[in-house]
């Protein structure tokens, strides 16, 4: 049976409250079909696991949505700082995402709540969505929605995100100026093992996060034939 919980976390500065949403792959709150794809390909490569190993994720496999993806290194004591973006995020931010800091995306009162949901999926295998504005000025607001799954490069530890940002609806206008900082209207977390529990023994007692095993029960995706759990993503 599925099982939810949300929980209120302060709301920001301007009255909105952040939801956090403790959630199965039963219902999956990702609306965009960018978010959707990726997950179920990172899900299908993920098989038994905490998360796949970096060079697990073949590039190739992702086609269309490859321009709205990106990767960040979140090693230990360090910020999280993108280390591949896509091009078509690239394109509608108005800059180059490569070496940048993560957390420069968003509004300064913003970053804490996402620094503290970031650091759940770093330690216990969260996956994260998150929906986000840009307003710019004399223009509008362009909405966007971004996933955040963990990775594994080294060792046995979460040391990698694999993510994507797509546009909810793109208004014609973006693209043509770098977008500001963006406002994060709500954040959810996604548990594939159903309970932060269960992640955490997974952590103590899977081995497939060893090197020598980390492809044991790998599941390869053909010519981009994704498996969907049933019922696993919200209908629009």
């Amino acid at each position: 049976a599925m099982a939810r919980n949300l929980l209120t976390v302060p709301a920001k500065a301007t009255g909105v409250p952040m939801r956090v949403c403790h959630d199965t792959l039963e219902r999956v709150p990702m609306q965009q079909k960018t978010s959707q794809t990726l997950f179920a390909y990172w899900n299908e490569v993920r098989g038994d696991r905490i998360a796949p190993r970096r060079f697990d994720i073949e590039p190739a496999q992702l086609g269309e949505v490859l321009s709205e993806t990106f990767i960040l290194e979140c090693d230990e004591g360090t910020t999280p700082s993108f280390r591949l973006a896509g091009t078509r995020i690239c394109d509608q931010f108005g800059r180059e995402f490569r070496g940048t800091g993560f957390f420069e995306m968003f509004a300064a009162d913003d970053r804490a709540t996402i620094a503290h949901n970031l650091s759940d999926l770093r330690g216990q295998g969260a996956v994260l969505v998150l929906e986000v504005e840009a307003k710019l000025a004399g223009r509008g607001s362009a909405c966007f929605e971004i996933l955040i799954l963990p990775l594994v490069h080294t060792g046995t530890s979460i040391n990698r995100m694999l993510g994507s940002i797509a546009a909810v609806e793109a208004p014609f206008w973006i693209g043509t100026e770098r977008l500001p900082e963006l406002d994060l209207m709500r954040i959810e977390q996604i548990w594939p093992e159903g309970r932060p529990h269960a992640v955490a023994e997974k952590f103590r007692n899977q081995p497939a996060l060893i090197p020598e095993l980390a492809g044991a029960r790998l599941v390869r995706v053909n010519r981009r034939s994704f498996r969907i759990v049933d019922g696993g993503l919200m209908d629009k």
